[in-house]
């Protein structure tokens, strides 16, 4: 992309986000590193999911995944002798992510965000932080869906833009589908009878279900052998072709991850789910 063209992108996310002192030395255009030295960095995170990103009444952000971002933007400041920016927190749906990237509307993406093969043609990715497996959320008092097998000829609700759903369609094709911008959306519908099950991945549902006092219920997804539906391998999104962001955060990962701090975030917020397995922050060669 050329500077004109990188001005022009993001000044428009400038826009968008009513950012204040926004010029062509914020550092958008240089990566993730060069909106931190410039001292304006947005970081893409979800508004809606407890245990990965929740915006609290006050304003202020909790879950593992908002925790871990907003710590990388900080801990690459302080090691680079950088003032701590100022951080922008902007909501990412899913079907948003790949496009806010590649406009320069936000330098990293955090929340639920699974690398696959696809996203990595248009984005480039840190970690994986963790690897998890797709799930089914029930209400408590319907005993009616307690496999994969049992979503024939029912209500399937996910986020627009979110591959479980489909790949469930593909073992399904019975299923009903659906979609909605954001899986509290889904949660609302689920609780009306408007919908009889939520697919996501298994901490994200954990979360839900933990704020709902016994109202849900997490279902694992196996195949006949055992195995799980699906893999998910969480990750940092940031711009195509930011080879130094990439490696500064797979870097602070590593750091966080050899401290303990990393995992104990993870736990914090998730638990001991059986299907949250540690991975190695910058190898990609299982995915």
């Amino acid at each position: 992309m050329s500077q004109t063209k990188s001005a022009i992108a993001l000044f428009a996310g400038a826009a968008t986000l009513s950012l204040s002192a926004c010029s062509s030395s914020d550092g958008s255009g240089d990566g993730l590193l060069g909106a931190i030295e410039s001292g304006n960095v947005i970081l893409g995170v979800k508004f809606d999911q407890p245990g990965i990103g929740l915006r609290e009444g006050d304003g202020s952000f909790t879950g593992a995944e908002s925790d871990i971002a907003t710590k990388i933007v900080e801990t690459l400041a302080e090691e680079n002798g950088w003032d701590t920016p100022n951080i922008e927190y902007r909501e990412t749906p899913a079907a948003q992510r790949e496009t806010l990237l590649r406009n320069g509307e936000a330098h990293l993406i955090q929340g639920g965000y699974s690398i696959t093969p696809d996203r990595m043609e248009i984005v480039d990715f840190a970690g994986p932080l963790l690897l998890t497996h797709q799930a089914l959320l029930v209400r408590t008092d319907d005993s009616s869906i307690q496999s994969l097998d049992d979503l024939d000829g029912k209500i399937l609700c996910s986020t627009t833009g979110s591959k479980p759903a489909q790949r469930i369609k593909e073992e399904i094709p019975a299923v009903q589908l659906q979609e909605y911008d954001t899986n509290s959306s889904c949660i609302e519908a689920l609780s009306q009878g408007n919908v009889d099950a939520l697919t996501s991945d298994a901490p994200i549902l954990a979360g839900y279900a933990g704020q709902y006092d016994g109202d849900f219920e997490v279902l694992d997804m196996t195949k006949a052998d055992g195995s799980f539906f699906s893999d998910e391998w969480y990750g940092i999104g940031l711009q195509k072709d930011d080879t130094e962001g990439v490696d500064a955060v797979n870097q602070a990962l590593t750091d966080m991850k050899e401290s303990g701090e990393l995992n104990a975030i993870i736990e914090e917020y998730f638990g001991d789910l059986d299907s949250i397995e540690k991975t190695t922050p910058g190898d990609l060669s299982g995915i």
